[in-house]
């Protein structure tokens, strides 16, 4: 007989109650509304999104990342373990619970992966700090953006205005990446729309869907093409 699962907090957010569960010893859950946003032992999606998106940046000298969305610190542990130690990595966390739990009760998933002394956690808006990253602004652009939210692209995803996954939103992106950036973004399912906004927005796609069996969620990765190149 499975265990029962236990909640160990719950906070009233503006999308519902969010709660961290526990079953046993090792095995947590991450709620809201009562919808499951994370499982421990699910995790194979976001390993390989942060090993994709900085893949290219294994020998590179002081790179910098942006990660939005902490979770469990799944896809933080697999870029900080891609990463050289001399990497800087930011990573932008919407709820202080969140932060809370990864250096609390989840600390354990990750080998403490928010308290490697290459990461810091800033309590904003993914979408913000992009902005400010873009070129001419007021903060230097990224090596990589990783986007790991629970609410990935889909077909209700403002073509335009969406703060995220809209068409404005891919060209802030591609402004505050390097050249020879990546962009790398989790999605619960494969989204053509999504797909093309990014390859008009300027960038080469690729999707992949990690792992064999089961639930396979997907991972797309944008490069930057030059002015001039056919899109593809």
């Amino acid at each position: 007989m499975s265990q029962p699962w236990i909640v160990i907090e719950s906070i009233s957010t503006d999308e519902g109650v969010l709660q961290l569960r526990r079953r046993g010893e090792g095995d947590f859950l991450i709620t809201v509304g009562g919808l499951v946003l994370m499982n421990s032992r699910a995790n194979r999606s976001e390993l390989a999104l942060g090993r994709l998106a900085c893949e290219h940046l294994q020998i590179s000298d002081r790179p910098r990342v942006l990660v939005g969305g902490l979770g469990m610190g799944y896809t933080l542990r697999a870029v900080l373990d891609t990463l050289p130690a001399s990497a800087r990595v930011v990573v932008a966390e919407l709820n202080p619970v969140v932060l809370q739990w990864c250096r609390g009760p989840l600390a354990r998933l990750t080998d403490s992966a928010v308290n490697d002394p290459r990461v810091a956690v800033e309590i904003a808006d993914v979408a913000h700090v992009i902005r400010r990253s873009r070129r001419g602004g007021e903060e230097e652009g990224f090596d990589a953006i990783v986007l790991d939210l629970y609410k990935g692209p889909h077909y209700r995803s403002h073509k335009r205005d969406d703060p995220l996954y809209g068409s404005k939103a891919i060209d802030n992106t591609r402004q505050a990446l390097k050249p020879h950036g990546v962009f790398a973004i989790w999605g619960e399912n494969y989204d053509a729309g999504f797909d093309k906004r990014l390859r008009d927005g300027g960038f080469s796609v690729k999707s992949e869907r990690p792992g064999r069996g089961g639930l396979r969620h997907v991972v797309f990765v944008a490069k930057p093409q030059p002015v001039g190149v056919a899109k593809r």
